[in-house]
Parts: structure tokens; C-alpha cells; sequence
């Protein structure tokens, strides 16, 4: 149930929908600009390494399923944004990249889902560590406006998300509200 998508994307966080401050860019030029920026893996690789320390709070990069997290692994104290880009709904590889880049990695910073994020796959890149996702599926789009993020409301599994104050059996996971 995917669904056509539209041209219209919009930016979703668990406490609602919200405006864009970050722009795509194809170069580094943007940089000579304002605003906040989501640059390629190489370009921002390609960098001056004093240029990424002082742009960081301007600065994201996007990684396509293809692309190497540790390639930038030592370089995320110099990143406000990673951006894991979905670009078929049967490529999973980016669901891994958000898990280690919250579990291994201990990213801090805003971990985006972008180009086909779908109905069924959000409850799981928001227990991943997911936080920001560009949106333009109808369906989700439809039922984010209605309040419905959907998912189970009793998992297992650990999740990249803190587990709520209260006691802890192994055995047992907390329902999830």
C-alpha cells in the first residue's frame, strides 16, 4: 500500500509537522549562503576541515543507501543533520545506518528519513532513532494530519529510544503509549 506520491514533501517530527530550515544542495557553493544545508557525502567530505568545524550548526549531510557510514563516523561532532535517504521502499540498507549511527556512534544530532518513507516502515525508524522525516507519501501524509502514527503498542526488543523511569525485567518490554 504505497501509494502515488506527490511533489509536495513536508517535514514531520513526533510533535508535529514543521517549516524546513534545511535546504538540499548539490555543492559546497551553498555554503557561502544563509541557511542550513544538506550536502552530499562527497561534497561534504570534500570540505576544508576547518570549514565543517565552523559551519556545523549549518551543516547536514545526506547518505544514499550505497554510502559508507564510517566514512563519516569521526567526523559527526562537525554534523547538526544526517540525512538517510530511502530511495525505494524495498531498500532497507538506510534503516541500518540510523541504528548504528544511535547505537555504535552515539549521534546526537537529528537523524532524517527522506524520499520514500511509508505508513507501515515509521513506528520502526522511530524505535531506530529517527526524529525528523520528509514526507510526501499521501497516505502518510493523511494520516500523520489525523494523529495516526500506527505501530504495536508493546515491543521486546530494545530501541535506540530511552525506555521510560520505572522497573526493569529482562523479560519484559514496557507498552509503549
Amino acid at each position: 500500500m504505497t501509494g502515488p506520491t506527490t511533489p509536495e514533501t513536508r517535514l514531520w517530527t513526533p510533535a508535529g509537522f514543521h517549516e524546513d530550515e534545511w535546504t538540499h544542495a548539490e555543492s559546497a557553493d551553498a555554503l557561502s549562503g544563509n541557511g542550513r544545508f544538506i550536502l552530499p557525502l562527497q561534497v561534504f567530505l570534500d570540505l576544508d576541515p576547518e570549514v565543517r568545524r565552523s559551519a556545523k550548526e549549518r551543516l547536514g549531510v545526506v547518505l544514499q543507501p550505497g554510502d559508507q557510514l564510517e566514512k563519516i563516523a569521526g567526523l559527526l561532532d562537525q554534523l547538526s543533520l544526517v540525512a538517510l535517504a530511502f530511495p525505494a521502499f524495498s531498500d532497507g540498507r538506510s534503516f541500518s545506518k540510523g541504528e548504528l549511527l544511535r547505537g555504535r556512534y552515539h549521534f546526537e544530532g537529528a537523524v532524517r528519513a527522506t524520499g520514500q518513507v511509508l505508513v507501515d516502515q515509521l513506528p520502526h525508524m522511530l524505535r531506530l532513532g529517527f526524529d525528523e522525516f520528509e514526507i510526501s507519501n499521501p497516505v502518510l501524509l493523511k494520516r500523520l494530519e489525523e494523529g495516526r502514527t500506527g505501530g504495536l503498542g508493546l515491543y521486546y526488543q530494545p530501541s535506540a529510544v530511552p525506555e521510560p523511569k520505572g522497573p526493569k525485567y529482562s523479560w519484559r518490554r514496557v507498552r509503549s503509549s
